[in-house]
């Protein structure tokens, strides 16, 4: 497979005042929400970022996505430095969090026309891609509704589409299917599949093992900002299940019995 990103010891500081310092029981000016990680993804692979909450996963992918920048280190993604190419860096991923809140008063059909454009996609291009993508997730009826009237699932299939508008090469997804019904989230996994099968990289953190499991070609599991370990989810697990060689790795790493 080929390459298609390459993480190299990023790392994300934060600083903190006396009061924080003193709250965490930290002596430096700083903590490190993610420390020294490093990774590879390829063409046509799911690989799965797994760990708690506050572990460092989210700010690992906004750091790939150039939303937040790293203190330290760097990544390619098709090539380009998140460091010295961000704009070239954007073309090529889509982001996708809960975080992503769309205007309520505008619609799906709104929203998708002003990111086609805001991205320079021409027109043309732009509406087979909304035609395709509302197709897959089932918003045609919806495209002329309010964002606040469309149900939970429906505003996360909006948001879906809205995210890869530019059919990027990279698709960042953090915890895709949280909240969402059963359905929906069958929705959301088989196109995660189709991505893969038509060659993207897709890059899934999430909490739910089954999910990783039955997805994702590879794993690295991040625990207090620091990649522990990385590999197929045959090998990591050996004779356990994911969920069972977590708790393992977790007890060891943080000394906690749970």
């Amino acid at each position: 497979m080929k390459e298609i990103l390459n993480v190299k010891n990023i790392t994300k500081n934060f600083k903190l005042t006396k009061k924080q310092q003193a709250s965490k029981n930290i002596n430096k000016p700083y903590f490190a929400a993610v420390d020294n990680v490093s990774f590879k993804s390829y063409e046509g692979e799911v690989f799965g970022l797994l760990g708690p909450n506050g572990a460092g996963k989210t700010t690992t992918m906004r750091m790939i996505a150039t939303l937040i920048n790293a203190s330290e280190g760097d990544a390619d993604v098709k090539g380009f430095s998140i460091i010295k190419q961000p704009l070239e860096v954007r073309r090529n991923i889509g982001f996708l969090t809960n975080e992503l809140k769309l205007d309520e008063f505008f619609t799906p059909n709104f929203h998708f026309d002003f990111f086609a454009e805001l991205r320079g996609i021409p027109k043309n291009v732009a509406n087979r891609r909304k035609e395709e993508l509302f197709d897959r997730f089932g918003l045609g009826q919806y495209a002329d509704v309010k964002i606040g009237k469309l149900s939970q699932g429906n505003k996360q299939k909006a948001s879906l589409a809205i995210s890869i508008v530019h059919d990027p090469a990279i698709v960042i997804f953090d915890e895709p299917t949280n909240g969402l019904d059963v359905v929906t989230a069958k929705v959301v996994t088989d196109f995660l599949v189709q991505l893969k099968q038509s060659g993207k990289s897709v890059i899934l953190s999430t909490h739910i093992f089954g999910l990783l499991e039955n997805l994702c070609d590879r794993v690295g599991i991040i625990i207090n900002g620091k990649m522990v370990a990385c590999d197929t989810v045959k090998v990591l697990a050996g004779e356990k299940n994911l969920e069972d060689m977590f708790f393992d790795i977790y007890r060891k790493t943080t000394k906690e019995a749970l």
